[in-house]
């Protein structure tokens, strides 16, 4: 039951949570959005590559709307050069060595076979990864006025006003009243990063007790049934 779960801890969880703030630093470098738009330009010229390796980016890859793990995955695998030169130095070179480090470890913890060499070349990755995350916390974040995303400033006060308020809404675009947001590291999932290199060697590969197993399975059972 406590084995660990790489999709919803990382993929869905640190990676999505990290991805965001990078959405937040580009606008607080330029609020009108430029840059978010150009992030979102960039996702869009990336070809695919391989039966279902890379798919095709949305047009708005930076509002992550209906995004599964999958389509994740793909964005931290391409974000390197979509992020390249967006931030200022060394802002950028930090964040190019975080995501190259990230990519490297998540590729590591994915494997479907380890040996005791591969255990120790994850574990040297995980300690290095989570150094970047801690400088990246440290250094960049705290260089920088932070704030939610207008969907977050939208889904909170949808929240406060209840489900009489609908959807009909329209986003808010004043950066003065949404609230700050800062990169929050104290949680359960990115605490769980240190625990994948014990739980490989005790349990097995993590492609053997993910939650992706079962999900895929009945993606499966429903078009069977639907056909």
């Amino acid at each position: 039951m406590l084995v660990v779960d790489i999709m919803h801890e990382c993929e869905l969880g640190t990676w999505k949570s990290l991805f965001t703030h990078l959405i937040r630093l580009l606008y607080a470098i330029s609020p009108a959005g430029q840059l978010v738009a150009e992030l979102n330009s960039r996702f869009r010229q990336i070809p695919t590559f391989g039966r279902g390796v890379i798919r095709k980016f949305h047009n708005n890859a930076s509002e992550m709307r209906r995004l599964a793990a999958r389509d994740y995955e793909d964005l931290l695998q391409c974000s390197i050069p979509a992020f390249d030169g967006l931030l200022p130095e060394p802002h950028n070179k930090r964040v190019l060595t975080l995501l190259y480090r990230f990519a490297e470890w998540h590729a590591l913890a994915k494997l479907r076979m380890h040996t005791d060499s591969s255990l120790a070349i994850l574990q040297d990755v995980t300690s290095k990864f989570c150094k970047e995350l801690r400088r990246f916390r440290d250094e960049t974040c705290s260089a920088f006025q932070t704030v939610e995303l207008p969907k977050e400033q939208d889904a909170r006060r949808r929240r406060k006003k209840g489900p009489a308020a609908g959807t009909a809404s329209q986003p808010s675009t004043s950066q003065s009243t949404r609230k700050a947001k800062s990169f929050n590291m104290t949680t359960y999932k990115i605490h769980a990063i240190g625990d994948y290199v014990r739980t490989i060697h005790e349990y097995g590969t993590t492609d053997s007790y993910t939650t992706q197993i079962v999900r895929l399975f009945l993606q499966s059972h429903f078009r069977q049934l639907l056909t």
